[in-house]
């Protein structure tokens, strides 16, 4: 496919507005958007000018659309305006659940629809960039996304195989087919006029190096929206992460702001200024704080680890409240090391971040297993140790980084309740009582698909843990064992018979520990790694 561009002048990037940049889109181009959750690294003017074109001209037409992460606010944001019936036939996505409206086309056959692991994906965009036919990964193996299961494929109308199962050396991998994009939406703060493009006002960086590289090798478009441009070679060298010659079209907005609905900057989480959180107040003592705060006791001294979204995310803040926050390093697969975890739609838009990578980086470092534990939310957990999140009640929510993370860090922790919908439970006196109980059973018998599997990580020699508000498991080789339960519970009424199967009960069977039900600090210190 061949492209009309503009041309520069003098070297000078070419300046647009959103509506007239969009114009250079053809039918079925291979559009690749930057960008995460909650306005993170988000393209809005552009997404919205595509959105608005295709609304009055239907034209361009049949779009192949790849989101490395999931960008929007779980509503009407991110590349949910771009789901219009013929403006997109095919999504490759790292993270769907962000977008609704896209994954809404997903589910009703309306589009072809990948999910590649959002590591996995951010890699075949590098090998992309290389001109390599794919990747060759072990990450995925006995998950939804090996081709002996779903092939990461999400709906009956996607029948094209993208994964394939290979052997070298008599061990297994899948190679994952890289697809070329061949338009870029990114986005940074600052640009020169020549198009060198920094990001001081951003969150993070994600890996929009790495989409801008391979469009441009493929003889694409990159499109970048900016905030203000500046005169040439005045930026510092080392703050530039985008080399003008990859920039062909420059779209200023004065009025992008780091995040949806707040101000243009926050300083705090730009990492411009250092937040003094000595002062934190306590969180709350609800079933969110108990499962974080026994999380934390899977935790060791030098400890690296990674820590996801949903009701794993509070393990952090829990440390801080025990004052041993220090002693280990949480990383968020977006980019960020260290700092104070953010909660919600802006995952990731962390304060007191001691470094900020690349996402490419860093899930390299995750699929080498650089990680020592991970503590991830979990939807839906089977007799086998198994783990569903990527589809739940029907919905496509997407991997996101969740099979990357899971199948290498060296301890997995697996955190939720027992129960979903209208729980509620209350601690008082040292113990967990049940106010109302939830109407779904997240502990089945078989999961139809599988983004986490206990087999394999039992081959591997991980150690695997699931734990709730009221119970706690581990993974063996004979399956799932129940090894403590919350004081104040009966373990037939409030964990056996609120699972679609019978666990193994452990002989030494015993109850959480005591201070994780009193309202005050535990007085928790963190063993050393030894232990």
């Amino acid at each position: 496919m061949k492209f009309s561009r503009p041309n520069r002048i003098d070297g000078r990037v070419p300046v647009l507005s959103a509506a007239d940049a969009v114009n250079y889109i053809p039918d079925e181009a291979t559009l690749c958007v930057l960008g995460a959750g909650g306005g993170i690294l988000e393209a809005t003017t552009l997404i919205n000018a595509l959105a608005e074109k295709y609304k009055n001209s239907q034209s361009p037409r049949n779009l192949a659309l790849i989101s490395p992460t999931g960008l929007g606010d779980r509503a009407d944001r991110g590349i949910s305006p771009l789901a219009q019936e013929g403006l997109v036939k095919w999504a490759l996505c790292g993270h769907w659940g962000q977008s609704p409206r896209i994954s809404d086309l997903a589910e009703q056959n309306k589009i072809a629809a990948y999910n590649y692991p959002q590591g996995v994906l951010t890699q075949t965009l590098r090998a992309s960039a290389a001109h390599q036919p794919g990747i060759l990964s072990d990450i995925g193996i006995g998950t939804f996304v090996d081709p002996r299961q779903q092939g990461g494929k999400l709906n009956e109308v996607t029948t094209e195989d993208l994964i394939k199962l290979v052997e070298i050396d008599n061990k297994e991998y899948l190679y994952y087919k890289a697809i070329a994009p061949n338009i870029a939406f990114i986005r940074a703060t600052t640009c020169d006029s020549e198009g060198y493009a920094t990001f001081e006002d951003e969150v993070m960086y994600l890996d929009a190096l790495v989409i801008a590289q391979a469009v441009h090798n493929n003889g694409g478009i990159v499109m970048m929206q900016v905030q203000k441009m500046v005169k040439k070679a005045t930026l510092h060298p080392k703050s530039v992460r985008i080399p003008g010659y990859l920039v062909d079209i420059v779209v200023i907005d004065p009025d992008q702001t780091q995040l949806y609905g707040g101000a243009p900057v926050n300083r705090f989480i730009s990492g411009d200024f250092v937040l003094d959180d000595s002062q934190q107040t306590a969180l709350p003592l609800n079933q969110r704080k108990l499962v974080a705060r026994r999380a934390l006791f899977e935790m060791r001294k030098g400890a690296v680890g990674n820590v996801g979204v949903g009701i794993a995310d509070g393990i952090g803040l829990v440390a801080r409240e025990e004052g041993c926050a220090d002693d280990f390093i949480l990383t968020v697969e977006t980019g960020p090391i260290g700092g104070i975890t953010s909660q919600g739609i802006a995952f990731g838009a962390n304060v007191n971040t001691r470094a900020i990578l690349d996402m490419t980086s860093q899930f390299d470092f995750y699929h080498g297993g650089g990680l020592d534990v991970c503590y991830l939310s979990f939807a839906e957990v089977d007799r086998h140790g198994n783990v569903g999140v990527h589809k739940f009640n029907g919905k496509i929510m997407g991997t996101g980084g969740f099979i990357d993370i899971s199948a290498t860090s060296k301890k997995i922790i697996f955190c939720g309740t027992l129960t979903a919908g209208s729980l509620k439970t209350e601690v008082a006196d040292g113990k967990l009582n049940i106010v109302q109980e939830g109407r779904v059973k997240k502990f089945v018998n078989e999961l139809p698909e599988v983004t986490f599997s206990g087999k394999i990580a039992l081959e591997r020699g991980l150690d695997v843990r699931y734990i709730t508000e009221r119970a706690v498991f581990t993974l063996k080789a004979d399956g799932l064992h129940l090894i403590e339960i919350a004081p104040g519970v009966s373990l037939q009424e409030d964990i056996l018979d609120k699972m679609d199967f019978t666990p193994i009960i452990s002989p030494d069977l015993k109850l959480m520990d005591e201070r994780l039900f009193i309202d005050a600090s535990m007085g928790f210190v963190l063993p050393d790694a030894a232990n």
